[in-house]
């Protein structure tokens, strides 16, 4: 399931730098583990980290072509595909910019726009918002960090079971009566015009490019939005979500941006009226009880 990507074979100019790059991918490779991008573990699992073929399908790129890459075949990397290969494999400024040198590529600090964890600080703020539910989104709408009042309010083993750390692809992929979106004819449209504007300054990229096709062949109705080419930026917006164990919730949402994380934003949800405080208190009451009760 990777992109397709050009596998051009050229002379070797930094013959020594390629076992360098193959040891170095390997490494990487071997210290995510499944958990870490939100996949499930699976049977029978003898690689310590993350395998080949699953660092070629998160990052969008051919599982042929990310294989010679890691066995340091002279082959040739672009930005955008290194910058895929990097965020797949968590590597910090530091680290991107090793890869970038063993793989004889020129390094721009400012392709790192697609952040995949957040520092202290901000997990701080988050976890500070609790009662009120708060988390990160990238420009994927992947979910780099959450606060407890948002597991609260969001049931996530959907999307534990369907192995993907992204709300749009959750909402997408789950039955309509599973939906925890109440108006989903009328939010759903605005997500993923939220998603197009965000995508134009990432055309071409592989992990764009194949969330995008993916979740396409997933969802006839997403294929469908995206065909639309409705672009909106994100905004406030009142939502009503629902929740088994309380019914119906009515909250505003409100997008922050954060400082040195361009591409990636806080949503904090307060709640739109009294009757959907009090079922948000309720929501806060259940914690620690088994989510079935």
């Amino acid at each position: 399931m990777g992109g397709v990507t050009t596998m051009t074979v050229t002379p070797a100019t930094g013959p020594r730098r390629r076992p360098q790059l193959a040891a170095f991918l390997r490494g990487r490779r071997a210290r995510v583990t499944p958990a870490d991008v939100g996949m499930p573990p699976g049977l029978r699992r003898r690689t310590p980290g993350l395998r080949r073929e699953e660092v070629a399908q998160l990052s969008g790129v051919g599982v042929t072509w990310y294989t010679w890459l890691e066995q340091g075949r002279p082959i040739n990397a672009s930005a955008q595909v290194l910058d895929a290969v990097a965020r797949t494999l968590r590597l910090d400024q530091t680290e991107r910019e090793h890869l970038y040198q063993l793989a004889e590529v020129p390094y721009a600090p400012d392709r790192e726009a697609d952040a995949h964890r957040v520092n202290g600080e901000v997990q701080g703020i988050i976890d500070a918002l609790d009662p009120h539910p708060a988390v990160v989104y990238n420009a994927r709408y992947d979910i780099l960090t959450a606060n407890a009042a948002y597991r609260d309010l969001f049931d996530l083993r959907a999307m534990r079971e369907i192995g993907v750390r992204n709300v749009l692809w959750m909402l997408f992929a789950v039955p309509e009566p599973d939906c925890p979106l109440v108006f989903r004819d009328v939010e759903l449209p605005v997500m993923v015009a939220t998603l197009r504007g965000a995508y134009g300054r990432h055309v071409g990229e592989p992990a764009w490019e194949s969330f995008v096709r993916r979740l396409s062949a997933t969802s006839p109705y997403f294929a469908e939005l995206w065909s639309s080419g409705d672009v909106v930026p994100p905004g406030p917006r009142v939502k009503t979500f629902r929740h088994k164990a309380v019914g119906e919730i009515r909250m505003t949402s409100v997008s922050l941006s954060i400082d040195g994380m361009p591409d990636c934003r806080i949503v904090v949800y307060t709640p739109d009226d009294e009757e959907s405080r009090h079922r948000t208190a309720v929501l806060r009451g259940r914690r620690g009880l088994p989510e079935d009760s």
